[in-house]
């Protein structure tokens, strides 16, 4: 298992030195945060990562916000809205004291462009965010309509999303492909300022932010910048912050927390509501994967509590169902019985399809021997879990094979129909956030990697995203629900907790969980004294 100690301050100040000159970091507020993995750009229309979300909430605003409960939508650029009677029309009256880091003036006409922009791409997988997207009116500088083909009940809760960052469309047409690379001109308490691929990103307070959000005390951003540095190493993420060459931290390896929180320099807070759920699935094309008793017999030959406490050191949550029972429109009383740990049942179940043991321990039918094979990342989190499921199916006869990838290849590998298993992590807002990218049968063959084709859960998706209340929504969510947790696709491994990490020179900073960007917009971000 992934263990880990802290590491010498020559070392991380060797890799994390930021590149500011001792004076110049004297005279401004500058604060370094450390994070894993770099985007490939910083376009709000393009990008889907987590790493661009991150820098996307604090450079850009969206019209409503979500709020630390993960279900509460408050304003943002948007001061209030309605809803015609049909779910189609969208009126938003827009604050008149917004400002984009150039200095200029924020209209309705900038939401059209940034809408506009996005919808009329050739390409983006990110669209659907949208609805089923049909104009965007400007009725006067602080009033605007949107309108969409259908209802989508959930149209709120993705608009507080990266991928609706209204954007100055005037500099996005001039930059063109460069729009995130270059430049970024938005209206978020941080401005896009230099960046540095693969080293470092560094943020400038926007002068004229003072449009907060409801939920956070301050009100403009309290730092002049934020240097977003690349660390991958884990030992040396943690060293940084120990040492001071960073300031605060939220890709913290899980052997660290316990560390951190048992010291009285730091401050560590875990995010009120967070979803994100690890998980395994399995293609039910495939040969060895499309009997229901194997599926669900490999559930149950799965020790996720054991999971939970070796690969998280007990600080997630052992899961037994796909989504979070926190999040909105999850359906409560649902059988999940085909889920936790029962290797005696998984046993009696692989004898009653067939599968039996020969004198290898290991179960064969009709000379095929159950030998799944399973993709996942290179990730150290990623190769402990699939050892540690590969021991667990092993006692029950069940030889499961183990192929990894890096960031570079594993994506591509995903997209094929070569293996039986995979890993998987994943955010998501809601019950249908989730259930819409991964059982709608129309995203075969990624992200719906299952090959799960089934007529009753596309038309419950459906009526669910266009219902009209919230009972109707919630009530179909319910049917996917119980019946994809019924045919046992994935094995749920952990829910994961988010942690944040304030180092002694700031004050506690409170994670929130939207998309797993835990500083969200950056206005916790202060130093004391």
């Amino acid at each position: 298992m992934t263990t880990g100690r802290i590491i010498g301050a020559a070392v991380a100040g060797a890799v994390l030195g930021v590149g500011l000159a001792p004076a110049a970091m004297a005279q401004e507020k500058v604060v370094t945060i450390a994070r894993t993995l770099d985007a490939d750009k910083y376009d709000p229309h393009i990008s889907t990562a987590r790493s661009a979300a991150e820098v996307l909430f604090m450079t850009g605003d969206t019209l409503v916000v979500l709020d630390y409960d993960m279900k509460t939508i408050r304003p943002n650029l948007a001061k209030s809205w309605t809803v015609s009677d049909d779910g189609l029309t969208y009126t938003f009256k827009l604050r008149d004291d917004v400002k984009f880091c150039s200095g200029k003036k924020f209209t309705a006409a900038d939401v059209k462009g940034s809408l506009d922009r996005w919808q009329n791409m050739p390409k983006g997988t990110t669209k659907w965010r949208a609805g089923e997207y049909d104009s965007t009116t400007v009725v006067d500088d602080y009033t605007l309509e949107y309108k969409i083909k259908k209802p989508y009940s959930e149209l709120l809760y993705q608009m507080t999303q990266h991928n609706h960052t209204v954007i100055n469309p005037e500099e996005a047409e001039k930059l063109g492909e460069d729009l995130g690379v270059k430049a970024l001109d938005g209206t978020g308490p941080y401005c896009f300022s230099e960046w540095q691929p693969r080293n470092q990103l560094t943020l400038t307070k926007n002068p004229y932010y003072n449009w907060a959000p409801s939920f956070y005390d301050n009100k403009k951003p309290m730092v002049d910048k934020v240097v977003w540095k690349i660390v991958p190493e884990d030992s040396t993420r943690v060293a940084a912050l120990e040492t001071g060459q960073s300031d605060a931290l939220q890709y913290v390896p899980w052997w660290a927390v316990p560390q951190f929180q048992s010291n009285p320099r730091f401050n560590v807070s875990k995010a009120d509501a967070y979803f994100w759920t690890y998980y395994i699935g399995m293609k039910i094309s495939r040969d060895l994967m499309s009997d229901l008793r194997v599926r669900e017999a490999i559930n149950l030959a799965v020790d996720q509590a054991a999971i939970a406490e070796a690969v998280w050191f007990g600080l997630a949550e052992p899961a037994n169902a796909y989504i979070s029972p926190g999040v909105l429109d999850y359906a409560d009383g649902q059988d999940l019985s085909k889920f936790g740990y029962d290797p005696k049942k998984a046993e009696a179940l692989l004898d009653e399809a067939g599968w039996k043991k020969g004198s290898d321990g290991f179960r064969s039918k009709d000379g095929v021997k159950l030998a799944p094979l399973a993709y996942g990342n290179s990730s150290p989190v990623a190769a402990d879990v699939l050892q540690s499921v590969q021991g667990d199916l092993r006692k029950v006869g069940i030889e499961m094979q183990i192929q990894q990838w890096d960031a570079t290849v594993v994506w591509g590998k995903l997209k094929t129909q070569d293996y039986d298993m995979y890993t998987m992590s994943y955010p998501y807002v809601s019950a249908g956030d989730a259930l819409n990218l991964y059982f709608r049968s129309a995203n075969m063959p990624a992200p719906n990697r299952m090959n799960w084709d089934d007529k009753e859960t596309d038309q419950w998706l459906s009526a669910a995203s266009a219902a009209l209340t919230d009972k109707e929504r919630a009530e179909n969510f319910a049917k996917v629900q119980k019946k994809v947790h019924g045919a046992a696709v994935w094995i749920p491994i952990v829910h994961e907790p988010l942690f944040l990490i304030s180092g002694p020179k700031l004050k506690p900073i409170k994670a929130h969980g939207n998309y797993g960007a835990g500083f969200y917009k950056g206005l916790g971000i202060e130093l004391k004294g």
